[in-house]
């Protein structure tokens, strides 16, 4: 079987690609910035040049049994994955974001049918959630035409952990490179309303096995998933169990609710609970994620192999 990864050099792309060269043969197109695994047929495209990447994949005349797309961030890159890629393929896995739910209006624990950012009328949005949220209702338009011209499977991972990653998951410390540092060195971590907001983390590994193992999968095509670890905890927990496994107390600042979105709204989407249903995602037969969130940080801070 052969697989084509858009990306593969990053921290998502890097480990999809190193899996899936367990199972299959794997091709995956970067801009050759970065080293991507040993083993794969790398190609070399900016896929935000349209008119390369369709050429460096018409070169290779190959015929893809499955395409897995870990950095389609807007609607561009998805009108082009829909216009491009059914001369090489018919099967798509697409990686979204959970940032593309409303946090207004979310549930605890959320599905697939949740309301997501909406904001009609506007023919440009450069936040992150709203650029996933449009290049969404590119694929959604094609699954529901009657006619698509892929078999499409979305993914909505909330936050991604592992190695490659930095840690930190909420407004002030988010993915924070001195993180590890700070509460090593007992420097406060401020968190809002002190940290009681649930999030559902999900590890590299078992999110690119998940993936991975969906390509094959007829009752994932043309089907949205939510995606989450085996834990759901609160976030002030995610950052104790960092502290715990680094063997130091955490040290907690708490930033005040009220008022806080107001100040800040580009942090909707975390100032709530970000845990979801994942009943889809096991009626369908994907592999659950099994990484418990200890070990998985664990592994992240390279105090595992």
């Amino acid at each position: 079987m052969n697989v084509l990864i858009i990306g593969g050099s990053g921290g998502l792309s890097g480990v999809v690609a190193r899996i899936a060269m367990e199972r299959y043969r794997v091709w995956t197109l970067t801009r050759g910035i970065r080293e991507v695994p040993a083993g794969v047929r790398a190609l070399t495209a900016d896929r935000n040049d349209s008119e390369q990447f369709e050429s460096v994949l018409d070169r290779e005349k190959v015929r893809w049994d499955a395409v897995i797309d870990c950095i389609c961030m807007n609607r561009e890159h998805a009108s082009d994955d829909l216009r491009i890629l059914p001369r090489f393929t018919d099967r798509l896995v697409v990686v979204s974001t959970d940032s593309v739910y409303d946090g207004r209006f979310k549930k605890t624990p959320e599905n697939e049918d949740g309301i997501c950012v909406d904001e009609p009328g506007r023919t440009e949005d450069c936040t992150y959630a709203g650029n996933k949220r449009h290049m969404e209702e590119v694929f959604l338009a094609d699954m529901h035409s009657g006619r698509p011209r892929l078999k499409t499977t979305i993914f909505r991972p909330g936050h991604i952990y592992g190695p490659g990653f930095l840690l930190g998951c909420f407004p002030e410390h988010s993915r924070q490179k001195e993180l590890p540092e700070l509460i090593r060195k007992g420097k406060p971590i401020r968190l809002v309303g002190m940290g009681t907001y649930l999030i559902h983390p999900v590890y590299v590994d078992d999110l690119a096995q998940a993936l991975i193992d969906c390509a094959e999968n007829e009752k994932t095509f043309q089907e949205i998933f939510c995606i989450g670890g085996p834990e759901a905890v609160q976030n002030r927990t995610y950052y104790e169990i960092i502290a715990d496994c680094l063997k130091t107390t955490l040290n907690l600042e708490e930033i005040p609710l009220a008022g806080y979105l107001e100040k800040h709204p580009e942090y909707a989407g975390h100032l709530c609970h970000r845990i979801y249903d994942l009943s889809k995602l096991r009626a369908a037969g994907v592999r659950m994620p099994s990484t418990g969130l200890r070990e998985g940080i664990r592994h992240t801070l390279g105090l595992l192999p």
